[in-house]
């Protein structure tokens, strides 16, 4: 289970509610998101794929969309989801396939 779909399940998130929105999220137009989760999303993106491009301009938008604490959150999170995904890949750690968080099924259904 890949980790997003995982804390998406954690969260409550129906299977067919995270296929939809994880769709969303992957297709790279987020113009149905509030604008402050468009802001989220572009730097999110940015600092996965380009992180050295990351500018002044990046930040100043984070912190005028979420103010400045929010932002330290969002930059925080986002360099360590980063970092946490390239050490389990270095070491090619298998994703979870399911969610261990999941009541276990019931006798009998």
């Amino acid at each position: 289970m890949g980790h997003s779909v995982f804390l998406l399940a954690v969260a409550g998130q129906k299977d067919e509610q995270i296929k939809q929105l994880t769709s969303k999220l992957a297709g790279g137009d987020w113009s149905s998101f509030p604008p402050a989760g468009q802001v989220a999303l572009q730097f999110a993106w940015k600092i996965a794929k380009e992180p050295a491009a990351i500018t002044d301009e990046d930040t100043k938008r984070l912190t005028e969309a979420f103010g400045p604490l929010r932002a330290v959150d969002l930059i925080w999170y986002g360099a360590w989801c980063n970092y946490m995904t390239r050490v389990a890949d270095a070491f090619q750690f298998p994703l979870e396939r399911e969610n261990c968080f999941a009541p276990p099924p019931r006798k009998g259904k």
